[in-house]
C-alpha cells in the first residue's frame, strides 16, 4: 500500500478552507497546476473522488469531506510530532498558539503571560484575540492549539476544562440605581433583576457570547429590559452606562482590572449564581493534553473564583 503524501493532504485541506484553487495554491506556495495534480494523485491513491469538477467550479464530495476531516487530524498529529521532536521530547517546551475571546483577553493576557513564563519557561506563546466563532474555526483547522473561552459553549470535536467562575456585576451610575434596592451604599446584596426598567440594560452585540451568558446567568428573561443599542466591547458598555441612559452587566474579571476607573460608575452583585464559566478548549485528538492541563492549573488562580487546585 502506498501512503498518501502529507503535503498533498495539506493541499487538500487548504483547498477546502479557501474553496478556490488559485488562493489555495498561493497559500501553499505552489502553482495551481501542482496543487491540481496533487489532488488527482490523492484520488488515485485513495481510490475515490474527492471533488466534483465542472469547468472552473468544483464541490467536495461526501467522501472528499470525510478525507478532509481525517486529514486535519493527521496533519495536527504530524505537527505535534515535529514540535515534540524539535524540543527533544520535552512536553513542557515548544510553541503553543492560544486564542482568547475579547471579553477575556484584555483582562487576562498580562497576568497569563507572566504566570506561564514563570511556571513554564520553555514554552513559547503566540496569542490571538477573536470572537468565539472565529477561534473555534481556527482551532478545528489546526491554526490554533488552545482556546480560552467563556462557557457553557458547544464545542464539537473538542475537550473542555473549566478553570474558574467569573461573576457578573450590575454596573451603573449611582443615581440610576437609586431606588432599585435598599442598602445601596453597602454594595453587598444582589439587585432584584426583575425590577429593572424596560430598555435599560446595555449588552454586547450578538456575535459576543457574553451576551447570551449574561442574559441566562442574570435572569434577563424579558427582552424588553434589554436596550436595542448594543456595544462592540466592554469598554463601550462602560461609556454607555456612564451616559446615565441605562446600566449594564460586567464580569468581575474586567472589574478587577479597573475597567471602571474614573468612570463614576458603581458595581453591585447580580444574582447570587450569576456567573460565566471560563475554560480551556482543545481538539479531542491532541497529544498535548498533559501540557494543556498544566496550563489550566497555571491559569486557574488568575480567575475571580478558581476551580482547580
Amino acid at each position: 500500500m502506498k501512503w498518501p503524501n502529507l503535503k498533498h493532504l495539506h493541499y487538500l485541506v487548504t483547498l477546502h478552507r479557501e474553496q478556490h484553487f488559485n488562493r489555495a495554491a498561493q497559500h501553499c506556495h505552489v502553482s495551481q497546476s501542482t496543487l491540481s495534480t496533487a489532488i488527482q494523485n490523492l484520488e488515485e491513491q485513495l481510490n475515490g473522488q474527492l471533488l466534483e469538477r465542472d469547468h472552473k467550479t468544483f464541490i467536495f464530495t461526501a467522501f472528499g469531506l470525510e478525507v478532509v476531516e481525517r486529514s486535519k487530524h493527521l496533519l495536527d498529529q504530524a505537527n505535534e510530532l515535529m514540535d515534540f521532536a524539535q524540543n527533544a521530547g520535552d512536553w513542557q517546551a515548544g510553541m503553543v498558539k492560544i486564542g482568547v475571546i475579547p471579553t477575556i483577553a484584555p483582562f487576562l493576557f498580562e497576568s497569563m503571560i507572566s504566570s506561564l513564563s514563570q511556571e513554564l519557561p520553555k514554552l513559547t506563546l503566540q496569542l490571538q484575540e477573536d470572537t468565539t466563532e472565529n477561534l473555534l474555526k481556527q482551532l478545528n483547522e489546526g491554526t490554533l492549539d488552545l482556546l480560552v473561552l467563556a462557557l457553557p459553549m458547544s464545542t464539537p470535536g473538542c475537550k473542555q476544562m473549566v478553570v474558574g467562575h467569573d461573576p457578573f456585576h450590575l454596573v451603573a451610575d449611582r443615581n440610576v440605581l437609586e431606588g432599585l434596592r435598599e442598602g445601596l451604599s453597602e454594595g453587598k446584596h444582589p439587585v432584584d433583576i426583575t425590577t429593572l426598567p424596560k430598555n435599560s440594560v446595555f449588552l454586547l452585540q450578538s456575535e459576543h457570547c457574553m451576551t447570551d451568558h449574561a442574559v441566562s446567568a442574570c435572569g434577563l428573561k424579558h427582552q424588553e429590559q434589554v436596550s436595542s443599542l448594543a456595544a462592540s466591547s466592554l469598554h463601550t458598555l462602560v461609556k454607555l452606562a456612564a451616559s446615565k441612559m441605562g446600566m449594564t452587566f460586567l464580569p468581575e474579571l474586567a472589574l478587577n482590572d479597573n475597567i471602571l476607573r474614573d468612570s463614576g460608575l458603581i458595581s453591585l452583585p447580580a444574582e447570587e449564581k450569576a456567573y460565566r464559566e471560563i475554560g480551556l478548549v482543545w481538539r479531542s485528538g491532541t497529544t498535548r493534553m498533559k501540557l494543556f492541563r498544566r496550563i489550566a492549573e497555571v491559569i486557574s488562580p488568575l480567575m475571580p473564583i478558581p476551580v482547580l487546585k
